[in-house]
C-alpha cells in the first residue's frame, strides 16, 4: 500500500491536508493505543464521534489532544459527542456546535463545525455521529447538509459515524451531494466496524466536489503502530483521507 501524500503547501496557495475520522467509545478503550494510531496519521484534522459526555469529559479530551500533540478546535459535550481536534497548521475563523432534535427516548445527536484556514485555503469542518435509527438518520444527513450550505465557503468536509452503510437512505444522501471520498479514491482499507473483525463500512469522509481526493480508507501499517493498536483503541477503525483543498 503506497503511503498516502503528506500535508503540505503548493505553490498556488492550495492545502494538501490529512483529515482522519475516529470514532473513540468515550475514551473507553486502551488510550495509549489510541494516542499512537491517531499520531502515526499525522493529521492536520481530526473528526471524532463519541467524544467524552459527562465528568471532566473538558480534561479528558484535552489529554487526548495533548498526547497526539493537537488542540481541541470545537465539540465534546457541548455538540452531544461530535468533536474536533486540529494540529497547529489550521487557523481557526469561527466554530459552533449544533444541537439537532431530540426524537423522544432516542439519544441526543448534534453536530461539531468549524471555519478555518489552512495555508492559502478556506475550508468548512463538520463532524457527525448519525442516529441508529434510519428515519432520524436520514433527516441528520439532510440537516448537515443544511448547515454545510450555510457555512458561507467555497469547500467543505464532513466525516463521522454513519451508522449506516453505503447505499442506505442518509449515506446516499451526503453522497448525492458531496462525494465520498472512500468511492472515489480508495486507499488502505475498506471495512471500519467492528475492530476486531471488522465487516462493513459505517464511517466515512465526504467533501465537496471541488476537493480534490487524492486517497482515502483504514491505514494499515502505521509507523510505530501494531494491528493489536488497532483492535485495542476503541471498537471502530479509523478513516483517515489526504485532500488538496484550492486556495481561496
Amino acid at each position: 500500500m503506497p503511503p498516502l501524500p503528506n500535508s503540505g503547501t503548493e505553490p498556488d496557495g492550495s492545502a494538501v491536508i490529512r483529515v482522519l475520522s475516529y470514532n473513540i467509545r468515550s475514551l473507553r478503550d486502551d488510550t495509549d493505543a489510541l494516542a499512537r494510531v491517531i499520531t502515526a496519521c499525522t493529521p492536520d484534522l481530526v473528526l471524532l464521534q463519541e467524544a467524552p459526555l459527562f465528568f471532566r469529559w473538558r480534561k479528558k479530551l484535552a489529554r487526548l489532544a495533548a498526547a497526539t500533540g493537537l488542540v481541541i478546535l470545537t465539540g465534546g459535550g457541548t455538540a452531544a459527542g461530535p468533536a474536533i481536534l486540529c494540529s497547529l497548521r489550521v487557523m481557526p475563523e469561527r466554530t459552533e456546535d449544533v444541537l439537532l432534535p431530540l426524537t423522544p427516548g432516542r439519544y441526543r445527536r448534534g453536530l461539531a463545525t468549524a471555519v478555518v484556514r489552512i495555508a492559502g485555503a478556506r475550508l468548512g469542518v463538520i463532524s457527525c455521529h448519525l442516529s441508529l435509527h434510519q428515519d432520524e438518520r436520514h433527516d441528520q444527513a439532510g440537516l448537515l447538509l443544511d448547515r454545510l450550505a450555510g457555512m458561507d465557503v467555497d469547500h467543505a468536509i464532513a466525516g463521522g459515524d454513519l451508522n449506516e452503510r453505503p447505499g442506505g437512505p442518509a449515506f446516499t444522501r451526503l453522497a448525492d451531494t458531496l462525494s465520498d471520498c472512500r468511492a472515489t479514491a480508495p486507499w488502505g482499507t475498506e471495512h471500519t466496524f467492528p475492530a476486531a473483525a471488522p465487516d462493513r463500512r459505517i464511517d466515512g469522509i465526504f467533501a465537496t466536489k471541488a476537493v480534490e481526493i487524492l486517497g482515502c480508507g483504514v491505514p494499515h501499517g502505521l509507523p510505530g503502530v501494531t494491528e493489536n493498536d488497532l483492535r485495542a483503541a476503541t471498537d471502530h477503525l479509523p478513516v483517515l483521507a489526504a485532500l488538496r483543498i484550492p486556495a481561496h
